[in-house]
């Protein structure tokens, strides 16, 4: 067996160790969670992440190591707009404070399911086709550009959505409190919940962005460990941050630039391969760091205006 099939055996038993842990014990019971939990499951994630960066180090070298983290914090970061929506979201519904971890915990679990189809295809169309990465790089340039003048919409009417109305129309809802559940048993007929209507939207949501997020990924490094390995521990942890931050996202308003130059460079990175040039892993991931760390830090600065 080679290093990274023991790399991908251990990555496999931590996610699914903490899986079960998390939906069979820690959060058996519908609750809210405090910011203190949520500050110590983000740390705790980001350092399982930590750790595992510093192992892909020494069994894999720098360079590995270097893209495993930029993929890591780019999506990471990314993120930071599922998590937005999310509260438009919950918002939009009055989903109770307690059922938010659940809501996001079944929604994220999709999510790794379908981030795992993505990338698979999204390597096997690269391995056969190389030119893909030049389409990425393009699409990550173009999507850059266009989230830099993108103004988020913080009234949305779900009740429009496509994905929602569909489900509507060929399942049966009930209009009774969910009670914590997915589907309901009303005069001996099986009709599906509110929550079950909102997985739906946070999954779909996951899907959307993961569109922007797995070409960014892809277009830093083209190993399918590292991208896949990247993008579960970010998911892994996008809960715990969520709970962390959701009171004040909007402090971030700078946030969004950051994204937006870094989009714009990882396309510009690829593009640059056309012509034989190249940046380093190194180099790529300080200039990650630096432009998401600085977007942060004038955020705080200089909030934003009411």
């Amino acid at each position: 067996m080679t290093v990274e099939a023991y790399l991908s055996f251990l990555f496999g038993g931590i996610i699914i160790v903490f899986l079960i842990a998390d939906l069979g014990y820690f959060n058996r019971r519908a609750h809210s969670i405090a910011f203190k939990s949520a500050l110590y499951q983000s740390l705790f994630w980001f350092a399982i992440a930590l750790a595992f960066g510093f192992l892909i180090m020494l069994y894999l070298g720098k360079e590995s190591a270097a893209d495993f983290m930029s993929a890591y914090v780019t999506e990471k970061m990314l993120s930071v707009d599922n998590l937005f929506v999310f509260t438009l979201i919950f918002s939009f519904f009055r989903l109770e404070e307690k059922y938010h971890h659940r809501a996001l915990f079944w929604g994220i679990l999709g999510a790794l399911v379908f981030r795992g189809v993505f990338i698979g295809a999204g390597a096997l169309i690269i391995s056969r086709f190389h030119w893909v990465l030049y389409l990425f790089g393009a699409l990550l340039v173009y999507t850059g550009i266009k989230l830099l003048y993108e103004k988020k919409e913080e009234h949305a009417n779900f009740h429009n959505n496509r994905v929602l109305r569909l489900a509507q129309k060929y399942l049966p809802f009930t209009t009774a409190h969910h009670g914590g559940r997915f589907a309901v048993r009303e005069n001996g007929k099986f009709k599906f919940t509110l929550l079950f209507a909102i997985i739906l939207l946070v999954e779909t949501t996951d899907i959307l962005f993961a569109v922007d997020s797995i070409p960014a990924v892809f277009a830093i490094t083209q190993d399918p460990f590292l991208v896949f390995t990247s993008n579960i521990f970010a998911i892994m942890g996008l809960r715990a941050l969520f709970f962390l931050i959701e009171n004040v996202l909007h402090t971030f308003h700078h946030l969004q630039k950051g994204v937006s130059f870094v989009l714009v460079f990882i396309g510009l990175k690829m593009l640059a391969g056309m012509f034989g040039l190249h940046l380093s892993s190194l180099v790529s991931f300080a200039i990650i760091i630096l432009t998401l760390g600085l977007s942060l830090l004038l955020s705080v600065l200089y909030p934003k205006k009411l």
